[in-house]
């Protein structure tokens, strides 16, 4: 576990460098310009790397949380290892419940960072196109139409300018402020982006009403919310997905926000032809990984806890004694036949 996470660790500055980079400058001109260090802990903590960190590693604690009650519930439901099930249930709920709670927080400072340092990932993952004299509303649901310029939808007016000024008649920076070439692909930023929040308060509503549940004694016999939480471990992992979809292509169309484009990122000794098979073997080889965990996770899950739940007491000093002794009265068999006996 510590492994996963100080790798994580470095992942998250590499990829918080491509969003906001620091601590380099470039070196060489045209096709030979290069970026290179200046300043290593800079570009470490480049500025959205810890917000981007805190909030990736708070995403895993939700899943393992879900992931641990999924299957407890199953074992509750089906009335097998229920000490082990019930205590695994209770640990991983109140873990799952604070960082689902913790979650939109670490959201919100990372939103006010990316209304600094992208404000135009931003305005597409709002579907705001018109900057405005007034506060800016946020879309609850809704459609962005961008060849229109306009998102159809419902919405609360002046939410957005308080959430990233804390100020509700503060207008915040539109799409209509940047060229038409540097927006991100509006309708996938801004859907992607509102499934993982809906998503985010679903998990908060589960694992409270489970609390509440678990506080009135009452939890492991509501069997319909049990059969929710066993179904319900894909979702973390959607969540996790789009909200990496909603940075990534909210980052577009620049491979290094402001510096390298997309299109002049891609390598011409690389043919078209190339990079697709490429990616079918990366789908074959994920998609067989995958199936292989799903065979192992389901023989992992009917065979259970490896620990006996009530392992037998071991022999105490009068036990080996009297097995000694009955070893002795049978002319040296061994311990196992003189228990026998």
């Amino acid at each position: 576990a510590l492994g996963a996470f100080f790798s994580s660790i470095w992942i998250i500055v590499a990829n918080s460098w491509q969003q906001t980079p620091a601590g380099f400058h470039i070196v060489g001109e045209g096709l030979q310009a290069r970026a290179e260090i200046t300043d290593f802990w800079a570009m470490v903590f480049n500025p959205s790397s810890l917000h981007r960190l805190t909030h990736t590693v708070i995403g895993a604690y939700i899943l393992s949380a879900f992931f641990v009650m999924s299957i407890a519930a199953y074992y509750v439901l089906r009335g097998r290892h229920l000490d082990f099930a019930k205590r695994s249930f209770t640990i991983a709920l109140w873990f799952g419940l604070v960082a689902s709670l913790a979650a939109p927080i670490s959201g919100h400072f990372q939103g006010q960072k990316v209304a600094v340092t992208q404000p135009a990932k931003l305005a597409a993952m709002e579907g705001h196109f018109v900057t405005g004299d007034g506060g800016t509303p946020l879309y609850l649901v809704g459609h962005p139409d961008a060849s229109g310029g306009r998102t159809r939808g419902v919405a609360v007016p002046g939410l957005l300018s308080w959430l990233v000024h804390g100020d509700a008649a503060k207008p915040v920076t539109g799409l209509d402020q940047f060229p038409r070439e540097d927006w991100p692909p509006v309708a996938i930023t801004f859907h992607s982006f509102r499934l993982m929040v809906w998503l985010g308060l679903l998990f908060i509503a589960l694992t409270a009403l489970a609390a509440w549940l678990h506080w009135r004694g009452r939890l492991f016999e509501t069997r319909w919310l049990l059969w929710v939480f066993v179904w319900a471990v894909p979702l973390p992992y959607l969540a996790n997905q789009v909200g990496w979809i909603a940075a990534e292509v909210g980052r577009q169309p620049w491979v290094v926000y402001g510096l390298l484009r997309t299109s002049d990122a891609l390598s011409k000794a690389v043919k078209a032809e190339q990079v697709l098979g490429s990616i079918i073997m990366f789908l074959l080889i994920y998609a067989l990984l995958f199936a292989v965990f799903l065979f192992i996770l389901d023989q992992k899950i009917k065979q259970g806890p490896e620990a006996p739940e009530h392992p037998e007491p071991a022999p105490t000093a009068a036990g080996w004694l009297k097995a000694a002794g009955a070893r002795a009265g049978t002319g040296g068999a061994s311990l196992a036949d003189a228990e026998e006996r």
